[in-house]
């Protein structure tokens, strides 16, 4: 330690008296200089230390009302925008206050962390602020936009380490490293250091807006930032509601609060990857089973809408993670008629590489794109009876495999087609049939689209 204070503080006991209670107040100075308490703090207070942590790191990111959401839902619809946060995330939050207040030997070890996405590049850009070292280790999976922007945001100061082929397989690693070497781990929810930075988006909200606040929709991953959040509006704003959001394919959260204990996935659907877990933290789900008024299940496809019309009509780029909050307003809207709700946009780390396969999740939740397996005649003219009899004038063929096979008299071929109106698909199938084309309708049967459009 740097330098350590003893401070007697006086308390009413149960009587009113007063009596001496002696607790180690410890004032610890941080490479940029900050002081810092470490005596036993309830998790409000520590957010409140946070924000003073963080008042130079991170910025305040704006709380403003969005025309096309309020209209559509005829309540006033905020969005907090962390997706303009320096690192495109909330969590440079929860990494720089765990770090920063570890101790100055602690610091001097080294940090050590596993992430795919947010987590390491809130890691990396807080070892570059604090200057020290830190390894990051990744799977060997991972897109290299990540990997390039893990290396912009440390620079110098982060080693990344990639490795296996899983998220599990890098923690796994970055467990043992820890260990050997004694470097401080620094868990991207289950922690309260971190839960207590991530919980100062919920003080700047209440800062920015001060007329009463009815919904706040906040995505739940591994559930620091619903942690965090919900504990401010517990305190300051206790009417609020605060309504978890979880991706469909992952509710990791919702299960393990229906069974009342830490659940783990044996599967999960990773699309939504900054908010798809198979395990909660131990502590995240204490506070959100207490804390939280609901959960929702969000589909991907849904989510991919969201993300799609954010970039058309807001010019907003956001993640799958980011658009959550938004992509529920759908499933809360007679709730929320009238009412003031509070969206927090989390992210903005998209890669565009992504683009088609959000388009193409988009259009299948909302029932336009329609794939088959058809036995076309092995004849001159099939395909054109087929486009002429059997499609509409605004129905376009999107993806088209077709092998030709000797000596039959069909061959299979899998047909993707995207409509206009998704009420078209029925009268599209009954052609088919009146043509008399066999065919096979795949946007049912999961194991053999995946095996056919991957």
């Amino acid at each position: 330690m740097t330098s350590v204070s003893r401070l007697t503080l006086l308390f009413p006991d149960n009587d009113g008296e007063l009596c001496k209670s002696v607790p180690k107040i410890q004032f610890i100075k941080p490479p940029l200089r900050r002081f810092f308490y470490t005596g036993i703090m309830s998790l409000f207070q520590q957010i409140e230390e946070a924000k003073k942590q963080l008042q130079d790191v991170v910025m305040a990111t704006p709380l403003s009302k969005n025309l096309n959401l309020s209209n559509e839902f005829n309540a006033t619809i905020l969005l907090k925008r962390e997706d303009l946060q320096t690192v495109r995330s909330y969590k440079i939050r929860g990494a720089y206050n765990k770090i920063s207040t570890l101790t100055a030997e602690e610091q001097e070890q080294g940090v050590i962390c596993a992430s795919a996405g947010n987590h390491a590049q809130g890691v990396a850009y807080s070892c570059k602020l604090l200057q020290i070292k830190g390894k990051i280790y990744m799977p060997k999976t991972t897109p290299k936009q990540k990997i390039k922007q893990v290396k912009l945001f440390g620079e110098n100061y982060v080693e990344i380490i990639l490795t296996g082929d899983t998220f599990d397989d890098a923690y796994a690693a970055a467990i043992a490293e820890s260990t050997k070497n004694k470097m401080a781990f620094i868990h991207p929810f289950d922690d309260e250091k971190v839960i207590a930075g991530q919980g100062t988006v919920g003080l700047e909200i209440l800062e920015s807006y001060k007329k009463p606040i009815d919904y706040v929709f906040v995505p739940i991953g591994g559930g620091g930032l619903a942690s965090g959040l919900s504990e401010v509006f517990k305190h300051l704003s206790p009417q609020t509601k605060i309504i978890g959001v979880e991706p469909e394919g992952a509710p990791s959260m919702q299960t393990s609060i229906a069974n009342n204990k830490v659940t783990v996935l044996d599967n999960i659907d990773k699309f939504v990857d900054g908010a798809a877990v198979k395990q909660v933290g131990k502590l995240t789900f204490d506070i959100c089973k207490k804390s939280l008024s609901d959960i929702i299940l969000v589909p991907e496809g849904k989510v991919c809408t969201s993300i799609l019309r954010l970039y058309n009509e807001e010019a907003m780029v956001v993640e799958p993670a980011g658009a959550l909050s938004i992509a529920a307003l759908d499933f809360y809207k007679e709730k929320i008629k009238g009412k003031t709700v509070v969206c927090i946009v989390s992210g903005s780390n998209n890669d565009i590489e992504r683009t088609a396969e959000i388009k193409e999740r988009s259009l299948l939740y909302e029932g336009l794109m329609h794939y088959f397996m058809i036995q076309f005649p092995q004849r001159p003219g099939a395909l054109k009876e087929f486009v002429n009899d059997i499609l509409g004038p605004d129905d376009d063929i999107t993806y088209f495999q077709f092998t030709k096979k000797n000596n039959r008299e069909t061959g299979p071929a899998v047909v993707g087609l995207e409509l206009k109106n998704k009420n078209d698909i029925e009268a599209i199938k009954t052609k088919m049939n009146n043509k008399g084309f066999e065919y096979k309708y795949l946007n049912d049967k999961l194991d053999l689209f995946n095996q056919l459009i991957g």
